[in-house]
């Protein structure tokens, strides 16, 4: 989407967040029931199997480890606290695509593209079953997804992607302008697709990564906060890996620590974190929301390459996220970056230049977040220690289902076993590496730049992405 605001819409937009609240919606502890912190590891310690890293990757890994062998010592450690980074800052999309859509994974892995379309149907069903079984209350809803065309070249892609989806077994409607504002009323919409029930579900993030915490908890794992491994070695036949005031040797290691790779230095060539920023709304009346419309509660996004991704919250807020990809030169990650004002104003006015019926409402909270980006914009996977360690990262901002999926593989790759997943060629390759500064942030930029501006050219790639088509590469949120 592309605004030219006058003084008075951006003079509106400005005063709506302005007093946002500085703090991620999901994990503000004056909204939310937070739970108390897990003790930090101030012991050395052993088990047979240690998860480092406590978002949605960790937490599967540890729970399900629990279910395939209910008497494995198993403890995670958290550098923080549980959910704390990507897990709780996200906008709580859980799709069934492990390839960060299916024109990705289809332009990349054709001849399984069935079989990971399949496999992302069944790792969805297995969330939501694991829900119920452990009795999380994530506000967990089938809604499907609405992916709208504000821009008259998006009709084609989302058109063609509708039939091929339509080949895989899902039941994509294609909509014109009038029956896409006849579901979400917007001056901006020309059309668009619905994505069904069985390839989205929307959630409240934070409450799926506390639920896990606690499903974990109720089966034996030991949990500590406020833990960051800094060193990793071997010790016979399995690894030890050290903290600031303790260490657990452990026959096997499952590392799920996204954009934050720590001492497994192997995986920074091949991640590039970047942020993403979202704002939410106060909650909406009931004659706010009717204005919308709205009435199925879909997850919401446009086919831009700068896109939005928006759905509403269980109280009617509305979160509103995306359009900028902010990458910093080195890859560096610090407190600071999380609040961003030049985008939460973009944000705001390209939120009332898609509901200008909504005008008035406020924003109460803004945030950022990173993301562990790579190259192939879908998660990949591998192994170190001669296979006592197993590794899942790169999920691109859509790993709140695919993190289940990445933790299956860390299990199966560190019990040995051949599966229908280790035997994936998204699974068995690895995403092209990042080339070495000052190469990598000047080619990011540049990236970053080319897709704003195809944007603006009804969607026409540049030679520069042209290349990086041809070569498989690319960057992304």
């Amino acid at each position: 989407m592309t605004v030219a605001p006058n003084a008075d819409t951006a003079a509106t937009a400005a005063a709506a967040w302005a007093d946002a609240v500085p703090r991620p919606f999901w994990l503000d502890q004056d909204v939310h029931d937070v739970p108390a912190p897990a003790p930090s590891l101030a012991w050395d310690l052993t088990a047979d199997l240690l998860v480092v890293g406590g978002g949605f990757s960790g937490l599967w890994a540890a729970l399900i480890a629990t279910e395939r062998e209910p008497d494995r010592e198993v403890m995670v450690l958290e550098a923080n606290t549980v959910g704390w980074a990507a897990s709780g800052r996200n906008g709580g999309f859980c799709a069934a695509s492990l390839t960060h859509g299916y024109a990705n994974g289809a332009a990349r892995w054709p001849d399984e593209i069935a079989e990971l379309e399949r496999l992302g149907r069944v790792n969805l069903d297995r969330i939501e079953a694991a829900v119920e079984r452990h009795s999380i209350d994530c506000e967990f809803e089938r809604t499907g997804e609405l992916v709208l065309a504000t821009a008259p070249w998006q009709l084609t892609e989302l058109a063609e992607e509708a039939r091929n989806l339509g080949r895989l077994g899902y039941d994509v409607e294609v909509l014109d302008a009038g029956r896409a504002r006849a579901r979400v009323d917007s001056p901006t919409y020309l059309g668009g697709v619905v994505m069904p029930p069985d390839a989205v579900a929307m959630l409240h993030p934070a409450k799926l990564a506390w639920g896990l915490r606690e499903a974990c908890l109720r089966r034996g794992v030991r949990i500590f906060e406020r833990s960051a491994a800094q060193r990793i070695r071997r010790d016979g036949d399995g690894l030890r890996v050290e903290t600031e005031d303790g260490s657990v040797r452990a026959r096997r290691v499952a590392w799920a620590t996204g954009a934050f790779p720590g001492p497994l230095r192997r995986l920074r060539h091949y991640l590039a974190p970047v942020y993403d920023y979202a704002l939410m709304t106060e909650p909406l009346t009931g004659k706010q929301l009717a204005s919308v419309g709205w009435r199925g509660r879909e997850g919401l996004s446009d086919a831009g390459n700068q896109f939005h991704y928006y759905r509403l919250s269980s109280d009617n807020r509305i979160l509103w996220g995306g359009y900028d990809v902010v990458h910093h030169f080195g890859g560096a990650i610090r407190d600071e970056f999380d609040q961003r004002p030049e985008t939460f104003q973009t944000l705001a006015e390209h939120f009332f230049a898609t509901f200008p019926q909504l005008d008035g409402v406020r924003f109460t909270h803004s945030w950022g977040g990173v993301i562990d980006t790579c190259s192939r914009f879908s998660p990949f996977f591998g192994t170190a220690y001669g296979g006592r360690l197993a590794y899942a990262a790169g999920y691109t901002g859509l790993g709140v289902g695919a993190t289940r999926f990445g933790a299956e593989v860390m299990l199966d790759r560190l019990a040995g076993e051949e599966t229908e997943r280790t035997r994936l060629a998204m699974v068995r390759g690895k995403p092209v590496p990042f080339p070495p500064e000052p190469v990598r942030s000047l080619g990011i930029a540049l990236t970053l730049r080319s897709t704003a501006v195809a944007d603006r050219n009804d969607g026409r790639r540049n030679l520069w992405l042209r290349v990086l088509d041809r070569l498989g590469l690319g960057f992304d949120s």
